[in-house]
């Protein structure tokens, strides 16, 4: 079952709010311990929806085919300023994902990487970048509070990943920031996340759609409607000195 939240997120903004992915105590297990803390040995992705990728369970939240097993919680998130992006949780560890618009032979990577850095300056934060599982990473420390220096500082890791007219960041929070025994079992998910891109011009850097999967959109709008049929079936009070409608003829 899909429900709503505002999520605590320090990276979103007023307004936002999540859907979980369908419960995963149906799919097959991913076996996350494949994964060491030397790198993910699952899969060799991300994968391009034209490419050979393994037949495996994963949910369908349009431009991203994200894996679910019992161990990973998966939701939606939607963000009224930076758009959607999908939130997978493990371990206390959390993985954000999102997939733009890029050019076919060109690389974004080094270009996204100088404007989150330039949006880090201007908020205090501090970055490193150096060579991870996915290339070049940025290793970044956000201030926790904006503008309260002594709240302390939050560690974020940044991937990005380049692919044909697609990129795909990568963003990892928490133990899996830092610690790449955390990290593995996140990045196994990131190899075998299938990115679909669509054959439709899209600028450069948008964000690529991302939706609810047929079952969940079908699930809420039966939840609506049964909630708006309780809601016209429960009894108005009577106001007596409450005016009521009134009809004026003019001649």
């Amino acid at each position: 079952m899909f429900g709503r939240r505002r999520s605590g997120s320090h990276r979103q903004g007023r307004g936002d709010r999540s859907v979980e992915a369908p419960g995963p105590e149906t799919a097959d297990d991913l076996d996350p311990a494949a994964a060491s803390a030397d790198g993910p040995e699952l899969g060799r992705g991300p994968y391009d929806a034209g490419d050979s990728y393994p037949d495996i369970p994963r949910v369908d939240l349009g431009s991203l085919l994200v894996p679910v097993t019992p161990d990973y919680e998966i939701q939606l998130v939607l963000a009224e300023q930076q758009g959607a992006w999908v939130l997978v949780r493990h371990g206390g560890s959390e993985l954000q994902l999102q997939a733009f618009a890029a050019p076919r032979r060109e690389s974004v990577w080094d270009e996204v990487r100088e404007g989150i850095v330039g949006e880090l300056e201007g908020v205090g934060g501090r970055s490193e970048e150096r060579e991870g599982s996915f290339g070049t990473e940025l290793l970044v420390q956000v201030p926790a509070q904006p503008g309260q220096p002594g709240a302390g500082i939050v560690p974020v890791r940044f991937a990005g990943v380049d692919g044909p007219r697609w990129f795909l960041r990568c963003l990892f929070q928490g133990p899996a920031s830092i610690d790449p025994a955390a990290a593995a079992p996140l990045e196994a998910v990131v190899r075998e996340v299938v990115v679909v891109r669509g054959d439709h011009p899209m600028p450069p850097k948008d964000l690529l759609e991302l939706r609810l999967p047929a079952e969940a959109q079908q699930a809420m709008a039966e939840q609506q409607a049964k909630a708006a049929e309780e809601q016209n079936q429960q009894p108005s009070e009577f106001n007596p000195f409450e005016r009521g409608p009134e009809i004026t003829e003019t001649r």
